[in-house]
């Protein structure tokens, strides 16, 4: 396989293979900083602390907590048809969702990291029989000694930004090798499909988004009743998910919404969780009061601080508002589907570049709102909390495109049942 390779995957292979030696370096940093699990450093070197189970195993991977749980209602069904399950992905804050979300007998491990020594290591000792690589986290040696083994690999509910797309065709011939490796593409949308198959892609499907299918977040009923009770009487608005650069202009809206609701509830959801303390000093600096979740303080305040991991099942049920953060900033945008489902009205920036297609289905059936200026966001925000029938109506419609595109888990499977045929067939044989 190498010699047909193209010259950057060939450089590639042998750069990685010689840096190999310094990855110990990387790992002591990347631990300092928190980024991995030290009782698990060893997963990153593909060394595994737990034996393969017996039989076929379908191998699932997912850069981060996004992909993954795109993926739960998908790996609860291969489950359940009593296939077992290996998921990878490469957060520690993935794995601590996954250890909350997913049952026991599913084995998580970190993805190892891209040296030719540590991939042979990892697929030697896991022996996958189907590989479902989630979204585009393509690592070459990953991808091409699966693919050298004979692995039959799925890209499944695959996207093509708008801004990796030129990137990737000036690199074409390797995207192409890479991305050749799949026997299949399910591809989120027509847009996403015409990219992948310009790329190089085999057999691309439109199968639609798997996020639409995914249950809406749990919230522990007990919490939620303190929070209400704890904010009886309060209009709420929750900015969920923000990146730097987006909460001063919140904080500004807060003051300018306080004029017309003066008991307003501003509870911010940072997209990390540990950059709580930093925002509770801005909201102080701005003359604002603040409460934080993780200090286990009540929402009290003006503004509160919710740092904590895995909640916002709480505050979308909380509030009837949802301001969907990463849009102010070029960020691209955080996936709008889960408020949708969980009743609130949505307004977003005009940075969401990684759902297109989600928000503009919402967007033109007015269940979600575009601010494209602060003016902006502090009316469509006003309006949302002041107008009653009008926040109905934009719930309502939210909903309904959430149930019309959704589909996709049902779509996927139907495109991998060959190989799961072929991997349940295997299990006939190895019960017999």
């Amino acid at each position: 396989m190498p010699e047909t390779l193209p010259i950057t995957l060939r450089a590639y292979r042998r750069l990685s293979s010689s840096l190999t030696p310094m990855v110990p370096l990387l790992m002591k940093r990347r631990l300092r900083k928190g980024k991995e699990d030290p009782e698990r450093i060893d997963e990153r070197r593909g060394i595994a602390a737990i034996e393969r189970p017996a039989g076929p195993l379908v191998w699932v991977h997912g850069a981060s907590v996004g992909e993954v749980l795109a993926a739960a209602t998908l790996i609860e069904r291969l489950r359940a048809s009593n296939m077992r399950i290996l998921l990878t992905s490469g957060t520690v804050t993935s794995a601590a969702i996954i250890a909350k979300r997913f049952p026991p007998d599913i084995i998580h491990q970190y993805i190892p990291y891209d040296s030719p020594r540590y991939v042979a290591r990892f697929l030697d000792h896991w022996h996958p029989s189907l590989a479902l690589f989630i979204e585009s986290d393509l690592w070459p040696n990953l991808i091409l000694s699966a693919a050298k083994r004979r692995l039959p690999m799925a890209l499944i509910n695959a996207r093509m930004s708008q801004r990796s797309f030129p990137r990737w065709q000036k690199f074409s011939k390797t995207i192409s090798a890479l991305l050749g490796s799949f026997e299949i593409c399910l591809a989120q949308s027509d847009t996403d499909a015409k990219r992948f198959s310009v790329l190089g892609a085999r057999s691309v499907l439109v199968t639609g988004n798997l996020k639409f299918d995914v249950q809406a977040p749990p919230g522990d009923a007990a919490k939620l009743d303190a929070l209400k009770a704890a904010t009886r009487g309060r209009p709420i608005v929750v900015a969920s998910s923000t990146h730097p650069g987006e909460e001063e202009i919140i904080l500004e809206t807060h003051k300018a919404l306080t004029n017309f609701f003066p008991s307003l509830l501003t509870v911010i959801v940072p997209r990390h969780a540990h950059r709580g303390e930093a925002i509770a000093e801005m909201v102080q600096a701005n003359g604002l009061r603040v409460t934080m979740r993780s200090r286990g303080e009540a929402p009290s305040a003006d503004v509160y601080v919710a740092d904590t991991m895995g909640e916002l099942g709480l505050f979308y049920r909380l509030t009837p508002v949802v301001f969907m953060g990463g849009s102010l900033v070029p960020h691209g945008g955080q996936n709008p589907i889960e408020p949708a489902k969980l009743g609130a009205a949505i307004v977003h920036g005009p940075h969401v570049f990684n759902f297109t297609d989600v928000y503009d289905a919402l967007d033109r059936a007015g269940g979600a709102r575009q601010a494209n200026s602060s003016e902006q966001l502090v009316k469509l925000l006003g309006q949302m909390l002041g107008d009653r029938a009008a926040r109905d109506i934009s719930i309502d419609a939210a909903a309904q495109v959430v149930t019309r595109l959704g589909g996709g888990l049902d779509r996927t499977l139907h495109a991998l049942e060959p190989y799961l045929m072929q991997l349940r067939f295997e299990m006939g044989g190895h019960h017999a």
